[in-house]
């Protein structure tokens, strides 16, 4: 328990370091802040867009980008990994096209979504919730395969249904993998949606960072950025915290088993 507190204490004192180091060197090389901005700088363009509500709007419409994509793909990835885990035909007939939608870059199929879905909002949910799509397919579909044989065959004896088996075994058994990959696609769905932004987007912290590149705004692009890390972190922390909800019933099982 110290050792775990030192190690906070530690990271703690090396971002300040790093910090000071930062501000030590912009104001000591007297570089413009164009091209390197001393974070008290950085910290006052993020404080005063914050204070006069500039950045709001772009906060909200990248956050329902992310939600919406990400409720999208989580659901399409989920059925996905299901159909193709409960029948082996489905598996081999889709999964090569699946594979094939992931390869490609979806940075290349932007201007792709923007002919089809126009600018705005719809265009970056798809490719969000395409980028969301395959970890969790991908995990959906591991996990179901790696249900203990004895435990299905202990439902077969008793004569539980597919579907029985499904929600009862498969999916609780599974449910670890599936969280890890509902974790991945948490940040994967903020990447997608500032992406998306950055192509076909006129509002959102993604079109707010080509904006401030295009007015030489170096430290609000930097406000930006942190604003994206802070939203990215906690949204990463939500995740979690709903793993750690999920999860309780099967780590108190696994405690009563090993005591």
């Amino acid at each position: 328990m110290l050792s775990k507190h030192l190690s906070r204490l530690a990271s703690a004192v090396l971002f300040v370091a790093l910090l000071l180091a930062w501000e030590l060197l912009a104001r000591g090389s007297r570089l413009s802040a164009l091209v390197l901005p001393a974070p008290s700088v950085i910290w006052d363009a993020l404080w005063t867009g914050l204070r006069s509500g500039y950045f709001w709007p772009h906060l909200m419409h990248t956050s329902s980008e992310l939600v919406l994509g990400l409720a999208i793909g989580t659901a399409a990835g989920l059925l996905g990994g299901i159909v193709m885990a409960e029948s082996a035909f489905l598996r081999r007939l889709l999964f090569p096209y699946v594979v094939v939608s992931q390869v490609v870059p979806k940075l290349a199929l932007a201007p792709l979504f923007i002919v089809w879905f126009g600018f705005g909002m719809t265009s970056t949910v798809v490719i969000t919730a395409l980028i969301c799509f395959f970890p969790l397919m991908e995990n959906m579909l591991t996990g179901l395969q790696q249900v203990d044989p004895r435990k299905l065959e202990l439902f077969r004896m008793l004569g539980a249904s597919r579907l029985q088996t499904l929600l009862r075994l498969k999916i609780p058994s599974a449910l670890p993998v599936i969280m890890a990959g509902f974790r991945v696609a948490v940040v994967l769905a903020l990447v997608g949606s500032v992406v998306g932004e950055f192509i076909g987007g006129s509002k959102g912290l993604g079109a707010l960072i080509i904006a401030s590149q295009g007015m030489m705004d170096t430290p609000l692009m930097f406000a930006v950025l942190l604003l994206i890390t802070a939203l990215g972190l906690f949204i990463y922390q939500l995740a979690i915290g709903l793993e750690r909800l999920l999860l309780w019933p099967h780590l108190k099982n696994q405690t009563r088993t090993q005591a």
